[in-house]
């Protein structure tokens, strides 16, 4: 019986050691061919937004033309319809205050 154990642990050896020589040469081919282990990130909404008019005016002074500005129309929301927010919000916490006497 202690052979075979004896046995066992050498093969757990030997399969630990291969596991680590394959490991190696893993990382040998993707160094090689290249390959790395790094993502590129996304760039959010507002990082493109102050990129992109100073890269359009580079690009139209490398054509020879002059930059147009382009500037995105900025939403805004009536008084009207802010009153009428607030109301609703303000008729929510009240019924959630009630709920929570009751409870």
């Amino acid at each position: 019986m202690s052979n075979l154990t004896s046995v066992l642990n050498q093969l757990e050896q030997e399969r630990t050691r291969l596991k680590s020589q394959i490991d190696n040469l893993g990382n040998a081919l993707s160094t090689l061919n290249g390959a790395s282990s790094r993502r590129r990130g996304r760039i959010s909404a507002p990082g493109l937004a102050r990129i992109a008019p100073v890269q359009r005016d580079r690009w139209a002074r490398l054509n020879g033309r002059t930059a147009v500005p382009i500037t995105a129309a900025k939403r805004t929301t009536s008084v009207a319809a802010r009153k009428k927010i607030a109301a609703a919000q303000k008729a929510r916490w009240a019924k959630w205050r009630k709920a929570q006497k009751k409870g």
